[in-house]
C-alpha cells in the first residue's frame, strides 16, 4: 500500500525471528553475546489510605558476597517524592542524584512542589536514552496535589503506574504477599505491616535480599523514614559451648624445628 511517497508494509502477527540467523552468524565471527547481570534486592511500594509506603531491604552483593548489610535503598527525590532502587548501586545512587537535582531546580522555576508523574516522565526518559545500559529499576513512590502515586520504571525506559508494585530479584516473592493482602483504603499500620511482609518474603526466598527492612511513609503532612523498621530475620542463640579445653584433643605426633632468622640490615651490610 503506497501512502505519498512512503512504503507501508502490512503489520505481521506473531513473533519475529528474522534476528536469529545474524546472531548465530556474528557469534560464530567470534562475538560475544550480551552478558546478563543478576542482581539482587527486594523493593516495593503501595498506595493506601492517606499516602504511599515504600519498603526495601538492605543488603549490598558483589557477585556471592555479601558487600555491605545495611545499604540505604530508598532515595530522596524531592520533599514529597522518593524512589526505591534495584540493580547496580552506582547507577541506581547517580540516577536518582541526578532527577532529584532536575526536580529541585523544576521547583524553584516554577515555585511549587514538582508533580510524581514529572518525576516519572524524567527518569524514564535519561533510562531511555540509553537503552538499559544504566543498570536501575525503580520503584517511585509520591503524594502531590492529585494524590498518592506509585510508579516501576524498568532500566529501558518503560514504565507502569499501580496499586502496589515490586521490582528485583525478590520481587516474585513479594508481589504473591500483595495480590493476598491488598486491598484499597488500607489503614497506615495494616499497610506497613504488609509492605514489610513483602519486603520480608523476598528475603527469605532470594539469596541477594537480607538483613534489615526500611520503610518510608509518604502523606501530603510529610515523610516519616522509617530506617530500619524491622529486621526480618534474627539471628538464632547458640545453643552449645564449642570451647574446648586444653588436652582434650590427643597430640599424636609433636616435631620441633629450629629456624635462623637473618635481618635485612645483615644482608644489605652484606652486599656492601
Amino acid at each position: 500500500m503506497v501512502q505519498g511517497d512512503l512504503l507501508e508494509e502490512p503489520v505481521k502477527g506473531g513473533f519475529s525471528f528474522e534476528n536469529c540467523a545474524r546472531n548465530a552468524r556474528l557469534i560464530g565471527e567470534g562475538f560475544k553475546p550480551p552478558t546478563a547481570y543478576s542482581t539482587g534486592t527486594t523493593i516495593v511500594g503501595l498506595v493506601y489510605k492517606d499516602g504511599v509506603i515504600l519498603g526495601a531491604d538492605t543488603r549490598a552483593t558483589e557477585g556471592s558476597v555479601v558487600a555491605d548489610k545495611n545499604c540505604s535503598k530508598i532515595h530522596y527525590m524531592s520533599p514529597n517524592i522518593y524512589c526505591c532502587g534495584a540493580g547496580t548501586a552506582a547507577d541506581t545512587e547517580m540516577t536518582t542524584n541526578m532527577i532529584s537535582a532536575q526536580l529541585e531546580l523544576h521547583s524553584l522555576n516554577t515555585g511549587r512542589k514538582a508533580r510524581v508523574s514529572t518525576a516519572s516522565e524524567l527518569l524514564k526518559q535519561y533510562l531511555f536514552r540509553y537503552q538499559g545500559h544504566v543498570s536501575a529499576a525503580l520503584v517511585l513512590g509520591g503524594v502531590d496535589f492529585t494524590g498518592p502515586h506509585i510508579y516501576s520504571i524498568y532500566p529501558h525506559g518503560s514504565t507502569s503506574k499501580e496499586n502496589y508494585v515490586t521490582m528485583g530479584s525478590g520481587s516474585l516473592a513479594a508481589i504473591a504477599v500483595f495480590e493476598e493482602g491488598y486491598k484499597p483504603n488500607m489503614e497506615l499500620e495494616e499497610a506497613k505491616k504488609l509492605v514489610r511482609d513483602a519486603v520480608a518474603a523476598g528475603v527469605f526466598n532470594d539469596l541477594g535480599s537480607g538483613s534489615y527492612i526500611d520503610l518510608c511513609v509518604i502523606t501530603k503532612d510529610g515523610v516519616d523514614y522509617l530506617r530500619p523498621y524491622d529486621k526480618a530475620n534474627l539471628k538464632g542463640q547458640r545453643q552449645g559451648d564449642y570451647t574446648y579445653k586444653h588436652g582434650a584433643t590427643e597430640v599424636l605426633k609433636e616435631t620441633v624445628r629450629k629456624f635462623e632468622v637473618v635481618s635485612e640490615d645483615v644482608q644489605q651490610m652484606e652486599i656492601a
